[in-house]
């Protein structure tokens, strides 16, 4: 998963100092780099670097630079590994001028599009599956940089969000499927294009709407033109995952906010009933507090902040090594010891993927003098890895898909474990399940719609 972020201002203003604000509203995105491109005569130029955006990216320098239009990037790998050179945006300049791109997404077919141009000549210079975009892109000579971004794009399949960077335009692209969101707001003279809309809130900016899955918007001096891709998708896809974990409570997603989709996620677990009233219902620090405070609210319990977490240790999942997820949870959560005493403690957490967190937390709940622990799950078991962004490439990291949820209940020492079902999660986020992807949960993956000229450049 990753953070996307571009500005173009109409009026000459320099932005780069809003892509520095704006990564930072995105930083929960991604952990691992951080990256700003921008255009000045007729040159990309790119700064990034590994680390967290005040790490990778200098915000007083950036302040300095007088460029009107810019992307940024903030990234967690899925593709390519952690080196220096697959930090995000990418750039070039070719003979059509000069282009950058940042990405938020997985290609499913980049490695078989890699092998193809390779074969032809194409000489990469990263892992990440980005750089293909604009290696099609660069194959194509005499052709318009618009219309070959269109071309690449009509080749690619998966998963991509994308703010891409052209001489004197931004552009910012939707895969037909509608796997991982994109909006775009407005401040004065000055368009932005963001994965979530809190990146917004914070430079300023008025959300106009999500970036329709299958747009390509292009924003220059003429304002927003809107434009449809060529390749068309049977159903969408968009991501249940952003409404359980990854999106910011503060954000709308597709006309939904995340905040309401997770309280409505918590309240759902309490019609299933099964808990004493005088339980007392804590949420896993950050993104099950919300849908603890729905359970509380719905069953008539209590809520307390019963597990508080250290704001200075960031997201555990989304580490790159388990033995680096584990230390993370004993040093990230910490529960109130007079809260739990003598009482049952119904804690919920958004999901359960790994189980690291969920085991040690129960554990230590239970040493603070909780007399039961009940296991809540504001979503389904994760069982199918994801193809489209997330880091779960295989069933074997996913400890839902090698026991039940009773082994897995006894494995974690809790007293209950419960999840919700998939019908109720699209009912939670208010959207029916033809437009959401739920394949970590049930499997159900994008048929892959092939075409004849898929590979043809």
């Amino acid at each position: 998963m990753c953070g996307v972020f571009g500005a173009y201002s109409q009026d000459g203003s320099p932005v780069l100092e809003d892509i520095y604000l704006g990564l930072c509203a995105l930083q929960h995105r991604g952990q691992l780099s951080a990256g700003a491109a921008w255009t000045d005569g007729g040159s990309v130029h790119i700064k990034k670097g590994l680390g967290l955006v005040h790490e990778a990216l200098c915000q007083s320098e950036l302040a300095a630079i007088p460029a009107h239009t810019a992307i940024g990037h903030v990234r967690y790998a899925t593709a390519g590994g952690t080196r220096p050179e697959n930090c995000q945006p990418l750039g070039a300049n070719y003979a059509q001028g000069p282009v950058a791109i940042a990405h938020n997404g997985n290609l499913t077919n980049a490695r078989a599009l890699s092998s193809y141009l390779a074969n032809r000549g194409a000489i990469f210079q990263t892992t990440c599956d980005s750089e293909t975009i604009i290696q099609l892109m660069a194959h194509q000579p005499g052709t318009v940089q618009l219309e070959a971004l269109e071309s690449a794009l009509a080749r690619v399949q998966g998963a991509y969000s994308l703010a891409v960077l052209l001489e004197d335009c931004l552009i910012a692209a939707r895969d037909p499927w509608g796997f991982r969101p994109l909006v775009v707001g407005r401040r004065g003279e000055t368009y932005f294009v963001a994965s979530e809309s809190c990146a917004l809130d914070i430079i300023g900016a008025e959300l106009i709407r999500d970036v329709e899955p299958g747009e390509i918007l292009v924003i220059d001096r003429r304002g927003m033109i809107s434009r449809k891709m060529r390749r068309k998708a049977r159903r969408h896809f968009k991501c249940a995952f952003e409404y359980v974990y990854f999106a910011r409570p503060d954000s709308v997603i597709d006309g939904r906010s995340v905040y309401r989709a997770r309280k409505e996620l918590g309240a759902t677990l309490a019609r299933h009933g099964g808990l004493t009233k005088d339980a007392v219902v804590a949420g896993m620090p950050d993104s099950g507090t919300l849908a603890a405070l729905g359970l509380a609210e719905e069953a008539g319990m209590d809520f307390e902040a019963g597990v508080v977490r250290n704001r200075y240790v960031g997201r555990t999942f989304i580490q790159p090594t388990q033995r680096v997820r584990e230390a993370g949870v004993k040093i990230k959560l910490n529960p109130q010891t007079g809260i739990f005493k003598g009482k049952e403690a119904v804690v919920v957490d958004d999901s359960l993927v790994r189980g690291t967190t969920a085991g040690r937390i129960v554990s230590m709940i239970r040493e603070s003098g909780a007399a039961k622990v009940h296991m809540r799950i504001a979503s389904p078991p994760v069982r199918y890895p994801c193809y489209y962004g997330i880091d779960t490439p295989s069933s074997e990291e996913l400890i839902a898909a090698q026991t039940t949820i009773a082994e897995l209940c006894e494995k974690i020492d809790a007293d209950s474990l419960e999840y919700i079902g998939c019908d109720e999660l699209c009912r939670a986020i208010g959207l029916p399940r033809g437009e959401l992807c739920t394949a970590c949960f049930d499997g159900d993956y994008m048929e892959e719609e092939e075409e004849d000229n898929l590979l043809e450049v």
